[in-house]
């Protein structure tokens, strides 16, 4: 298992009926991205590839008995490579003019000598055609790294300020929310109808409720969300706007699903009503009470979101399609929204139904 934590990423690729998987962590990426190493030491970097010159010099001659003829650079390749790669296209430059001079004077016939015969321009002209191949391509993967390094480090700067952006403009939208709530509570005194009181109860509760649940609502990247995680913290916010301490809300999930960031504000509200008219309604007449809300899935085509409470029940009669609150119409008409069918259905106590496509 690897964790979330080390940023891996991982790149499939289809080959035939297999597959190849790349991994590259944080780690190996941080490492790579240091390459050349030593490059405001250039001491350092000198004597390190003095010593690669050395180890490939020392095994050239171990080998140079066993080796057939013509194959006097074979071990100077490899220490240009890595010195090239470790400590830059100087060093790698360094390296492949002294491990040239290494094998032309002691493993080209005439040896110790620097005779230039036409064999050996033949195979000098061979080794700096690889050598500075090599050293080219390495050069241009290491500056090629290096800019997708600054690249990331920017995307990653951007990245943090978009989210950092988001988050003051959720906190500003719920505060602004809060006032306006707080607002229309001071004008509600002013005004002695009733029934205009209610509604500005009921307009002041609604953006009061909004406000307190926007900053959970979205992800600064759009991502979706689990139900869970959205529905507890919303009854836990509804229950404590409403001041009913002695009301206790249970969240049930059997079968969990995902909700897209378009589908968050109409889906708490509809939520939020259920619960604010359990509460209103359903424990009028007393302190203490229970409010379910369990989601489930009815077959693979439909999700069921019920809000039951163990208050008095729907009133005798009762009509979903005549009755004239305002809460009601607002859940339905918000379900409609989603393409989905918000009901009431009487039983112990009352239950809110939302369906909705899977």
């Amino acid at each position: 298992m690897i964790s979330v934590a080390s940023r891996t990423r991982f790149r499939k690729r289809n080959a035939g009926e297999g597959a190849v998987i790349e991994v590259t962590t944080k780690a190996e990426r941080v490492w790579i991205e240091r390459l050349p190493l030593a490059a405001d030491r250039p001491v350092l970097g000198f004597a390190l590839t003095t010593l690669l010159i050395l180890a490939a010099f020392a095994l050239r001659w171990v080998v140079d008995p066993y080796l057939p003829g013509g194959f006097p650079f074979v071990t100077f390749f490899p220490a240009v490579i890595l010195a090239s790669a470790l400590f830059g296209v100087r060093m790698g430059a360094y390296a492949g003019i002294a491990g040239g001079l290494l094998a032309w004077y002691y493993f080209v016939e005439p040896k110790m000598t620097f005779v230039l015969l036409p064999g050996t321009w033949v195979a000098l002209a061979f080794y700096a055609l690889v050598v500075v191949t090599d050293i080219v391509i390495i050069h241009w993967m290491q500056r090629a790294n290096a800019k997708l390094a600054r690249e990331r480090e920017l995307s990653r700067v951007l990245a943090d300020t978009r989210e950092l952006l988001f988050r003051e403009l959720q906190h500003r939208v719920s505060n602004n929310l809060q006032v306006a709530a707080g607002l229309i509570t001071l004008q509600k005194r002013r005004i002695t109808d009733a029934d205009a009181r209610a509604a500005l109860d009921e307009a002041s509760r609604r953006l009061a409720l909004i406000g307190r649940i926007s900053r959970q609502l979205y992800d600064a990247g759009g991502a979706t969300r689990r139900m869970r995680e959205f529905l507890e913290p919303l009854c836990h916010d509804v229950i404590e706007a409403s001041g009913r301490t002695g009301i206790r809300c249970e969240v049930m999930v059997g079968d969990d699903a995902t909700l897209s960031p378009d589908a968050a504000i109409p889906l708490a509200l509809i939520v939020a009503e259920s619960m604010a008219n359990a509460i209103e309604h359903g424990f009028a007449d007393r302190e203490t009470g229970v409010i379910e809300v369990e989601l489930s899935r009815e077959g693979g085509e439909r999700l069921r979101i019920e809000v039951r409470d163990d208050g008095r029940g729907l009133p005798e009669g009762f009509d979903i399609d005549g009755a004239g609150s305002l809460g009601l119409s607002i859940a339905r008409t918000l379900a409609a929204q989603l393409s989905g069918k918000f009901e009431l259905v009487a039983g112990r106590g009352t239950t809110a139904r939302l369906l909705l496509p899977a």
